[in-house]
């Protein structure tokens, strides 16, 4: 679970992402705030709190217990009525909230709960809330369009490695510029068939809406991958072997390398993620 920090009104803020979701520090929320935790409790115990997280669950979460939310909505409100988040889970089987033990412990809600027990809590606060996490995404999703774009900048500073190869070793003399264009393009879909499995008229056929190349739709590891495929071939242009034995080399070096990157934690950091592509096995 990957944990960052907003503030908020003074208050550091814990915002986790827990299964794709943005999940956010109830206890962080209320420790400035007289009462403290037990607010939290109070706020559960809440007949309207309850019927929330109920809807909120019935929209979000295919697993949720309703028979076991019917008796907790019929308790909800009398005075001998008690709620916690593991509670609430454990009997309904709920997602929107849970409970972590440890240092950075305590109880974590859905942002679209968070934002509504922030209402509960001070309007104001819910305003500032709002804001910091906003900023938090923000500054999140620029980031991660800086990490594309660079490894996009140096598949294309290979790419010239590449083509200078291919312009060296692959076009004859005397031949027209037709003629070098439709070198370059099949040294192209060697790279494309090598990684994504099909040729780049073919991720056209397959994608009449996207704009842009297949390049441009790929994923960060996709480009990390296809930026050393490119320094690769043309090492072995220069080494003289033909094509088809450059796309099994590729091929299989580009299995290696999607396999050593997928998952890893440094480059899965993005907040939207593109499309996958099809890797050729």
């Amino acid at each position: 679970m990957k944990n960052r920090i907003i503030n908020v009104k003074g208050s550091a803020v814990t915002v986790a992402t827990h299964h794709d979701q943005d999940y956010i520090s109830l206890t962080d929320m209320v420790k400035h705030f007289d009462g403290g935790s037990a607010l939290i409790e109070q706020w559960l115990k809440n007949k309207d709190t309850v019927l929330f997280l109920g809807v909120w669950e019935q929209l979000n979460n295919p697993g949720f217990n309703s028979l076991e939310f019917e008796g907790i909505r019929n308790e909800a409100g009398r005075n001998s009525f008690f709620l916690s988040a593991k509670k609430w889970a454990d009997a309904t089987d709920a997602i929107g909230l849970h409970a972590r033990a440890g240092r950075y412990g305590g109880t974590f809600a859905h942002k679209d709960i968070a934002f509504e027990f922030g209402s509960w809590l001070s309007p104001e606060f819910k305003l500032y809330l709002i804001k910091e996490f906003q900023r938090l995404k923000d500054e999140e999703s620029r980031a991660t369009s800086l990490e594309w774009n660079f490894q996009r900048t140096l598949s294309k500073v290979n790419y010239k490695i590449h083509t200078d190869a291919i312009k060296e070793r692959l076009i004859p003399p005397r031949i027209t510029p037709v003629q070098t264009g439709i070198i370059y393009a099949s040294e192209a879909d060697l790279l494309n068939v090598a990684l994504f499995g099909i040729t780049a008229a073919q991720w056209r056929q397959a994608n009449p809406d996207q704009s842009g190349n297949m390049r441009d739709a790929a994923t960060l590891e996709q480009l990390v991958v296809l930026s050393n495929l490119e320094s690769i071939n043309a090492v072995l242009i220069h080494q003289g072997l033909d094509a088809q034995d450059r796309l099994v080399q590729l091929n299989a070096i580009a299995i290696t390398q999607m396999r050593s990157l997928v998952g890893l934690g440094a480059l899965r950091q993005l907040a939207s993620p593109a499309p996958k592509k099809r890797i050729a096995k």
